[in-house]
């Protein structure tokens, strides 16, 4: 069964060249375009992946984002952005997003990060990954002595935060992919999370990490 991704991108070229390219991927279909939030939210059709531009006419892709969370809440959100830029990807952390890619991520990474966030992935740049880090850290209270993840959880999570996929954590640490899964579903139910980029901020905010 195909992936079905929708494109929410006010840039016409932009947006017309990733749904030429997800159509043309085996495994790939592009279920909608929308050129706004407000467009994309009469939507009735529940996608497994959105593309939202961070910076979209009207409302913004930061504001709309709880609300597509809202009303597609099995759809895994990928931020669209132009610039690394660490405010705009702390806030869209904070409201739910799935991960992060450059527009100038070739083709073939962006099908990867849209598989990557479909199996329970992160997909996120190096560069992002690293601003974000930053900015948590201005919010992170004394260490958690006491904290619930065991070490091996806290190395895994730690590796999400740079920026690792699921298949990378596992040759890292010399350890099965479904090792990997279980220490990261393991990690939702301890955080009370359902998602990496929330797992990450509430591990940081509470001073886990």
């Amino acid at each position: 069964m195909s992936i079905r991704v929708s494109i929410i991108e006010d840039h016409v070229e932009f947006r017309k060249s990733i749904s030429f390219i997800l159509n043309s991927a085996e495994g790939f279909i592009c279920s909608g375009e929308f050129d706004s939030i407000e467009s994309a939210l009469k939507n009735e059709e529940e996608p497994d992946v959105i593309l939202l531009d961070i910076n979209l006419p009207g409302m913004s892709g930061i504001e709309g984002l709880p609300l597509l969370k809202k009303k597609f809440p099995n759809s895994k959100i990928i931020m669209l952005t132009v610039f690394e830029e660490d405010k705009k990807v702390f806030h869209s952390i904070l409201s739910g997003a799935d991960g992060y890619i450059l527009k100038k991520t070739p083709p073939t990474r962006i099908l990867q990060a849209i598989e990557d966030a479909v199996e329970g992935g992160a997909p996120i740049t190096p560069i992002i990954a690293k601003q974000a880090l930053n900015l948590f850290m201005n919010y992170v209270p004394k260490k958690n002595e006491t904290s619930c993840l065991s070490v091996r959880e806290k190395e895994i999570l730690s590796l999400i935060i740079t920026g690792l996929s699921n298949d990378e954590i596992s040759e890292k640490l010399f350890i099965s992919l479904h090792t990997v899964r279980n220490h990261i579903r393991n990690i939702y139910q301890k955080l009370q999370v359902h998602s990496k980029s929330q797992a990450v901020v509430k591990a940081i905010k509470q001073g886990i990490l």
